[in-house]
């Protein structure tokens, strides 16, 4: 027999198989025992973590000759067939390469027949976001009012694609991105049933570049075994994969922060001359320093890190390094990667931000900012503060008060960094109205989904805030965190732009986007109203009510209305 890579012979044949899934089969399993599983399924997840496998394994569960059953027994004709790709009625379909009208019409008009060889004709459909509108539409009425002898299951990698129509009539299940720990546990079990001589080290590592898919994982451990002749060993991983190892980056990283610019050039040199691609090395360097910032802020965050275990040397970074300098790597690094991913020479910019993150806090280092330092650099920061402070708005009681000591002199500056001059402020809540904010609203989910697509970081900083009042030439945005709202409002980070581009390209006005927090909005808001109050103009008042809430009241009365923002 021809030799089948590893991820089809390890294809998961039952529910008990699927690694990391385990709520959603589950939900499958008490459905298949109390025979109230539904006619349409939509899997929706990344690639690699069990959507179609899933498929089959519920087609033969609800076609086995002892159901109902939790599991297919894998015995029984019926089972074998459906594994073996026998069974007629069980259908799998790519919707890549069958996305015409023509072909869901064929389904449409087959559907009605009954079963040949089974209780229950199965339609698995994958990658159903490729069929075309035209396709969509045709399949809407069979999906809503199949035939009782019929399942549809649709999978997809990417849901945002599919009309809501389609998502209202089926039953949907997010499978998740698998642990690295459960990667590296069937790794291993893999590893041992084909006799393979595999480091733990190494099946942690692959875990770990796999990204949660095990179908990646299995081809990783696949081509580094064909790569080292039967053993699978940390240094063959790390060539087939073009990954650092970690070792490697921990020296890099050492380098950085003891602001030796010479070293952490000669070290990266020392890497890219082995072949290691400049991209993928950036790209482990924010993961790193990711990984420390969310272990700094809670140790029981470990599951999510992308390293599957902590050793000593990453908890003593941890531990030293500030959060404030691990959100300021972060940063750069990320733009240094965007530039890098436009340029024909990464390598240079690579370099560069390497220098610049050694320059960085040369000439104050975090362990000297305790104790009461009044160097020229810091009087001109404080002279700084108090012009601004006549000038803009204050976002704060600590930002309205003289600072005293170093934190609150820090505190302040962070505060006072980023403000926005409270007569635009103003303007932008005199000339706003319902409907300019109605509109930005429906309009926000494609804007932050463009963002996503042009720049994740600007897209996390901007995820805990919304629109909450909008004028024809302006918008004012509330930020739920204050460290998110001086990150957009910083210059460097162009994401004002990203979002007025964006907004642009939607509704086709420019608007232009003025970042506070949430505590300085509710006192805007409120200084507002008694502004308005005051000046004896009830219809800004009115301009305030929202229209369902209006309705509501008069169906049911205000007493029995509780009302949230």
């Amino acid at each position: 027999m021809a030799y089948q890579a590893l991820y089809r012979v390890y294809r998961p044949q039952t529910f008990h198989d699927l690694a990391g899934q385990q709520r959603i089969t589950q939900t499958l399993q008490n459905a298949l025992v109390r025979q109230q599983f539904s006619h349409a399924y939509l899997f929706t997840g990344p690639r690699g973590t069990g959507k179609t496998s899933a498929a089959k394994i519920l087609a033969k569960a609800v076609n086995c000759e002892h159901a109902p059953v939790a599991e297919p027994c894998n015995q029984c004709s019926a089972c074998r067939g459906i594994t073996e790709g026998r069974i007629a009625d069980v259908i799998e379909i790519d919707a890549a390469s069958n996305n015409g009208v023509d072909e869901i019409r064929e389904i449409r008009d087959k559907v009605k027949y009954a079963p040949s060889e089974v209780r229950y004709k199965v339609y698995i459909i994958d990658e159903v976001h490729m069929l075309s509108t035209g396709a969509f539409n045709a399949l809407l009425k069979t999906l809503e009012e199949p035939p009782e002898h019929v399942v549809f299951i649709l999978a997809t990698t990417e849901p945002q694609k599919i009309p809501l129509t389609i998502i209202s009539r089926c039953q949907q299940f997010d499978f998740r991105r698998i642990p690295a720990s459960a990667i590296a546990d069937r790794l291993k079990f893999v590893s041992d049933d084909q006799h393979l001589k595999a480091e733990d080290e190494a099946l942690q590592l692959i875990a770990r570049a796999s990204e949660g898919g095990m179908r990646d994982a299995l081809s990783v451990l696949d081509q580094t075994a064909a790569y080292g002749d039967g053993k699978v060993t940390v240094q063959d991983v790390l060539d087939v994969t073009g990954m650092v190892s970690d070792r490697l980056i921990v020296a890099l990283t050492e380098s950085l922060e003891a602001r030796d610019a010479a070293a952490a050039i000669e070290k990266t040199a020392e890497l890219l001359d082995q072949g290691k691609d400049s991209l993928r090395l950036i790209e482990q360097l924010i993961f790193y320093y990711r990984d420390l910032l969310l272990y700094q802020t809670s140790p029981d965050l470990e599951d999510i890190l992308s390293r599957p275990r902590t050793d000593p040397a990453f908890r003593d970074q941890a531990e030293k390094i500030p959060a404030e300098r691990l959100y300021q790597v972060i940063h750069q690094l990320n733009d240094a990667l965007l530039e890098m991913k436009r340029t024909s020479h990464p390598r240079i910019f690579l370099e560069m931000v390497m220098v610049k993150l050694c320059r960085n806090g040369r000439e104050k280092r975090p362990e000297e900012g305790s104790g009461t330092d009044t160097s020229a650099l810091e009087k001109r920061i404080d002279a700084l503060e108090r012009q601004m402070k006549e000038r803009t708005v204050s976002e704060g009681s600590a930002a309205t008060q003289p600072a005293s000591g170093p934190a609150e002199r820090r505190q302040a500056r962070s505060a006072g960094a980023h403000r926005v001059p409270i007569g635009k402020l103003r303007q932008v809540l005199d000339t706003a109205t319902k409907d300019d904010l109605t509109e930005l609203r429906s309009a926000w989910g494609e804007v932050m989904a463009r963002i996503k697509e042009q720049n994740v970081a600007a897209h996390a900083w901007l995820l805990e805030s919304h629109p909450v009042a909008s004028s024809p030439d302006a918008f004012i945005q509330a930020f739920k965190y204050d460290f998110h709202r001086e990150m957009v409002l910083d210059a460097k980070s162009h994401i004002t732009d990203l979002v007025q581009s964006a907004l642009q390209g939607i509704i086709h006005k420019d608007k232009v986007m003025y970042p506070v927090s949430e505590k300085a909005w509710e006192k805007l808001k409120s200084d507002f109203i008694q502004r308005s109050k005051a000046a004896g103009h009830p219809e800004e008042e009115e301009q305030q009510k929202d229209p369902l809430v209006e309705e509501a009241k008069k169906l049911v009365g205000p007493d029995l209305l509780d009302i949230k923002d």
